[in-house]
């Protein structure tokens, strides 16, 4: 494996493998095991000793991934933490005023939700107020706000004014309906009684009603994906509905070797969140240009602040609960997750293996568990990882030509990296 930095940055913007992500997630090993605790911009969880770190992968592999000397390392991770003004990524275009996403997406947003609610028109009362329910303008519309500034973006790029189709408004609608869809049947999966504030579907009508909402709303979308009447869209946000229920099954299991467990865990996150970003994105850049190029452009943009955006999830699971709380929220471990801070944790307290195989079922697990990760250097790294993916989104984006949009995208993955909630 080549030694290099710049090997391993060049294999990280390489499109999406299994193989491509795990081969980089070396190399980020090898170069971010002096991440400091100050560098995320949080205060230090624990001031308890630390054990001696256990490499994630064979030391004749892990020696190899990187030939820097760990003042050069330590050096480079302190360069890459304030903002991503300090990334190359960044410098590119270090001149442009980057626009504010929420205030250059709100004008298509605005009846958004009045419009997702037109789609679920159903004459029985009941259903319908099941269907309406989520639909509140509560969530963070992230995924909306994605594909409108992307839409926007495409359009500036392929030459055309910037306002959107109809097409690609009705895809910003669709993606928010698919994962509204799969938050109604993840709820029922986990049991879960909240959220976003308030009782969940299944707590408040059971869960075969649940269920069957969850199933409408997803009706209604392929309905309105049917109109748009471009096959090759309906195609690629086919494919998204297909990594969902993989995504899915692959989060019921686990892997007893620490390698395919990382790998596992990153497809995971791939399939169960970055799949919709990634394919919404293509899906509006097919609706204006047709140059396959610029659509691995939009699906790389996608994909990257995807898996960035739910390892950002998953470090709030263990920071947001001590902050605003005062105590653990630790969601991910009550349900047998292991998720990244846990997984580079385990480096250092291998006694979380045989918690994670038996995935925190017994009595002490989440409470040892959850020390571990904060004696560890767990969510540092796995903000660091999500920091790197985000380097690689602009990277992405910047291909195109410039455009409020386009910087606004740009923008956006601080915003992902920099959210408590």
């Amino acid at each position: 494996m080549a030694g290099s930095w710049w090997m391993c940055c060049r294999r990280f913007s390489s499109g999406f493998t299994t193989s491509g992500l795990f081969d980089t997630l070396r190399c980020f090993r090898g170069s971010s095991g002096y991440y400091s605790a100050s560098s995320t911009g949080r205060t230090s969880w624990s001031s308890a000793p630390r054990k001696e770190r256990r490499p994630l992968f064979p030391a004749r592999i892990h020696s190899k991934a990187l030939n820097l000397r760990p003042s050069v390392i330590r050096h480079r991770c302190r360069s890459l933490h304030p903002t991503l003004q300090s990334c190359s990524c960044r410098a590119t275009h270090s001149d442009a005023k980057l626009r504010d996403p929420f205030t250059l997406a709100q004008k298509d947003l605005t009846s958004l939700y009045d419009d997702i609610k037109k789609e679920l028109f159903v004459a029985k009362t009941e259903l319908k107020y099941l269907c309406d329910y989520y639909f509140d303008g509560r969530g963070k519309a992230i995924r909306p706000i994605i594909v409108v500034l992307m839409a926007r973006a495409m359009n500036i790029h392929s030459n055309r004014a910037g306002d959107l189709l109809p097409g690609q408004r009705t895809i910003a609608m669709i993606s928010e309906m698919i994962h509204t869809a799969s938050l109604v049947h993840d709820d029922v999966i986990d049991r879960s009684d909240e959220r976003r504030g308030k009782r969940s579907i299944n707590d408040v009508w059971g869960e075969k009603k649940a269920i069957l909402a969850g199933d409408f709303i997803l009706s209604a979308a392929t309905m309105a994906l049917a109109r748009i009447g471009n096959s090759t869209v309906v195609k690629v946000l086919s494919h998204v509905i297909e990594d969902l229920v993989r995504g899915e099954f692959m989060q019921l299991g686990s892997k007893e070797n620490e390698d395919e467990r990382f790998k596992h865990y990153l497809e995971k996150t791939y399939k169960k969140t970055a799949s919709l970003m990634a394919h919404s994105c293509k899906a509006v850049s097919i609706l204006v240009n047709s140059d396959p190029e610029v659509h691995e452009i939009a699906y790389q943009y996608g994909k990257n602040v995807g898996i960035a955006f739910q390892l950002v999830d998953d470090v709030l699971d263990f920071t947001s609960g001590a902050e605003q709380l005062g105590k653990p929220a630790a969601a991910d471990l009550k349900l047998g997750l292991a998720t990244g801070p846990v997984l580079f944790a385990c480096q250092q307290f291998p006694e979380l293996h045989a918690m994670i195989m038996r995935r925190f079922s017994s009595k002490g697990d989440v409470d040892r568990a959850w020390q571990y990760v904060l004696q560890s250097d767990g969510v540092h790294q796995t903000t660091y990882l999500a920091r790197r993916y985000c380097e690689e989104a602009i990277r992405q984006i910047s291909r195109l030509q410039p455009s409020p949009e386009r910087d606004a995208l740009i923008r956006l993955t601080e915003i992902v990296l920099s959210r408590d909630k």
